[in-house]
């Protein structure tokens, strides 16, 4: 079996002073996926680094420095790297936005994303659905391509987009929300219909709300369980098949949080 956590960690030098390196040293996972690292390489403590003897490839944003930020952390050296989306056609706008980065693994290609968060009705939505566009072509790409060499593909990360009302708990006051706008949904919805990929946690937990990944420092959203689901483990249909298991590794208590997002983990048969 193979434990895959996902998790955005919402500054990795603030979340070292949180307790990110205990959950690190003490996780069950065999592969992490880091979101909103916010750090290059040589920016990140060596106390974290060094926690829980991780290999690290790190994919920083070169436009924007100290924010966005991706990273895959494995247990083993992984057969290769990439950083953005390798010179994909219609996607080199985004290679060095730190919001992407794949390493390939013994039958397994898996990626971290950082997809935009948008802002509703200004330049920041027009990016996040530019990214939208050329993402679901680079996927159908990359699909194609570990199909080719006999892997599988995940996607794991902060996708950023709520994709069903089960999927927030305050969906009716969010209608007008950037990650909850109609042809957000409707793309997430596109995707999935394709049958190439497959919402993991969901079809692992069909017909209940959530299970939430993030939620609000405002007010007592984590106490009384506000959240949204944004944090995802899309797979290809067969690796989906082999997912036993799916939950949210959610912090005891509000000031036990090291980020406002909680790590989510899927655990796949192979």
């Amino acid at each position: 079996m193979r434990t895959i956590a996902t998790a955005n960690v919402n500054g990795i030098r603030a979340a070292a002073k949180k307790g990110v390196i205990p959950w690190l040293e003490q996780t069950q996972a065999d592969v992490v996926l880091l979101q909103e690292v916010r750090a290059a390489h040589d920016q990140i403590p060596a106390e974290v680094l060094e926690a829980g003897g991780w290999h690290w490839h790190v994919a920083p944003s070169i436009v924007a420095k100290g924010r966005a930020g991706v990273a895959v952390l494995t247990r083993g050296e992984p057969e290769a790297v990439r950083t953005g989306f390798d010179g994909f056609s219609g996607a080199v706008e985004f290679d060095d936005h730190g919001r992407y980065a794949e390493v390939d693994l013994p039958g397994l290609t898996v990626a971290s994303l950082y997809l935009p968060s948008g802002e509703t009705d200004t330049p920041r939505q027009v990016e996040k659905e530019r990214f939208m566009t050329v993402f679901a072509a680079y996927l159908a790409h990359a699909a194609q391509k570990a199909q080719a060499s006999g892997r599988e593909l995940l996607v794991c990360g902060d996708w950023n987009i709520a994709h069903a009302e089960a999927d927030l708990k305050n969906w009716k006051s969010n209608k007008k929300t950037a990650g909850f706008l109609p042809n957000e949904r409707a793309w997430l919805t596109d995707l999935y219909a394709t049958g190439t990929f497959v919402d993991v946690v969901r079809a692992l937990n069909p017909g209940v709300d959530g299970p939430y990944s993030w939620w609000s420092y405002r007010g007592r959203a984590f106490d009384n369980d506000a959240g949204w689901r944004i944090d995802l483990h899309v797979a290809t249909a067969g690796l989906a098949a082999k997912a036993t298991k799916a939950w949210v590794d959610r912090a005891p208590a509000h000031d036990q949080r090291w980020s406002d997002h909680a790590p989510v983990l899927v655990t796949y048969d192979h």
